[in-house]
Formats: structure tokens, C-alpha cells, sequence
């Protein structure tokens, strides 16, 4: 891997409060600094999670936290819920809203839960003024109906950890929408059709993230001795980025960093 610690590379999705975290969190820290990544996202996608995200964000200076209910989650969205999200929401180290969206590939809540559940949050979203992280899977159509109901109204919105079609892409654009790249790309499986079209995505509206703890970049060598992603990898997506898009990667890195300073509104 290329030495990248001039980059200050910005990971905007990484589940932090995941417990494969908790051993030796403040090494994850290090190594991403090591490697160039000067700021986190920690992704809220819980209550519990929100909260737990926004804790690590007040104690951490390099980190930062969005705060929302996962799809898989939206069974368990009430009033309740729903008044936790609009406090965190007006706290200063929560720079967005969600993850929150659809989700019809595993169904863990039914889907009109996770409608409801998704329409609510992007309607806090709007009261509030902040960004809104969001998360789609296997339910393009009905995510972008809800979408386009709330999208005039919304400060900005990021579809992390794009995986869809070029088609798809195409929507999300012509809504105004930034896209988050992840180490899917990476993925000789299931993540080479993005090659073809990623680099459609203008510069001020791609930005790149890990999803750590998930989608370790299948194409790392030598293979870590754990499945577990960490934000250090974050430089290895900025190449396969790179690379594709036919750019130098100190390129992308600036334009990623900047595109997430701009979008999350950092210092």
C-alpha cells in the first residue's frame, strides 16, 4: 500500500461501536492516523448506537457521528426513538442524520415498518438541517419514491456504500444525491460492474468510506489474519478509486476530503 499520510483522507462511514471494536479502539485510531485517515464518521444506526456514537465523538477529536435507526432496526422506531434522534440531532458532534433507509434484501423489520420508519426520519432530517447518511439495498424503487417526497426540503444527502446499477446511479444524481464508495469495489465478485460507471460520479459529490467493521477489501495483499475492516484500509479504497476513475490518487484524496468537509460541514 501506498504511503498515504499526506492525503488526511476522511472515512464517512465506520461502525465504531461495533463490539469487534472494543479491544483495542484506541489502536484503531492510531493505525487510521498512521495511514493518512485524519477524520471518522462513526455511523449510528441504533438508538443505543446513535448515542454510543455520539459519546465516542465528544471524547475523540478525530471522530465525528451521524445518528439514525437502521432498516434492520425499524420494527423497534417510535415516539420515543424518535425524540433521542431529535436531541442528538442538535448536538455539535453529530454532523448527520441516519443510517437510515430501505433494506429488502435480508427484511429483517417488515417492509412497511421500514418505510415508515424511513419517511420519519427523513422528515427529522429536514426539521433539523443536518445531512442524512442513507442506506438502500434491493428496494431501489420504493427508496426513491419516499426520497423524492423529502428531498427538496433536506440539507444534503449521501447513498453510502453504493452497490447498485448504473441506472440506479443515474437516479441518485439527477436527485442531487453524493455517493459513497466502499471496498465493494474491490470485490471481484460483486463489485466489478461498478468499474464501468463510477467514474460518472463528479468529483464534489463522491466521497469514500470502509463500512468497517464490514466489507474488507477482498483484494488486499498479503490477506489480513482478520475479516475485520478498519478505517486504515481507507487508503486502499482511494486507489482502487483512483484507478478506476483514472485519476492520481492524491487527486481523489483531495477531492474526496473536500467533497466530506463541504457535505458534513467540518472545520
Amino acid at each position: 500500500m501506498t504511503d498515504t499520510n499526506q492525503h488526511n483522507l476522511i472515512d464517512i462511514g465506520a461502525n465504531l461501536t461495533h463490539e469487534s471494536f472494543q479491544h483495542d479502539f484506541d489502536d484503531v485510531l492510531e493505525r487510521a492516523n498512521t495511514a493518512g485517515v485524519e477524520t471518522i464518521i462513526v455511523t449510528g444506526a441504533s438508538a443505543e448506537g446513535s448515542i454510543h456514537a455520539q459519546k465516542l465523538a465528544s471524547r475523540y477529536p478525530q471522530l465525528y457521528a451521524t445518528a439514525g435507526i437502521h432498516p434492520h432496526e425499524a420494527a423497534d422506531f417510535n415516539q420515543e426513538t424518535a425524540k433521542t434522534l431529535r436531541a442528538l440531532g442538535n448536538v455539535s458532534e453529530v454532523v448527520a442524520m441516519g443510517e437510515c433507509g430501505l433494506d429488502f434484501f435480508r427484511d429483517f423489520s417488515p417492509r412497511p415498518a421500514q418505510e415508515k420508519c424511513f419517511a420519519e426520519q427523513l422528515e427529522i432530517s429536514c426539521e433539523i438541517g443536518k445531512p442524512v447518511f442513507l442506506h438502500e439495498r434491493d428496494a431501489h424503487e420504493n427508496f426513491i419514491k419516499i426520497l423524492e417526497q423529502f428531498i427538496g426540503d433536506l440539507n444534503a444527502v449521501v447513498v453510502h456504500c453504493f452497490t447498485g446499477n448504473e441506472s440506479q446511479l443515474d437516479a441518485y444524481l439527477e436527485l442531487g444525491c453524493h455517493i459513497g464508495i466502499t471496498g465493494w469495489v474491490c470485490d471481484e465478485r460483486r463489485g466489478q460492474h461498478l468499474h464501468d460507471f463510477i467514474g460518472k460520479i463528479p468529483a464534489n459529490r463522491l466521497m469514500l468510506e470502509t463500512d468497517s467493521p464490514y466489507l474488507l477489501p477482498r483484494d488486499l495483499k498479503p490477506k489480513p489474519k482478520t475479516r475485520r475492516n478498519e478505517p486504515f484500509y481507507l487508503p486502499h479504497i482511494l486507489h482502487a478509486v483512483a484507478a478506476i476513475s483514472g485519476k492520481p490518487p492524491e487527486q481523489v484524496a483531495k477531492e474526496t476530503t473536500e467533497t466530506a468537509k463541504a457535505f458534513f460541514g467540518l472545520d
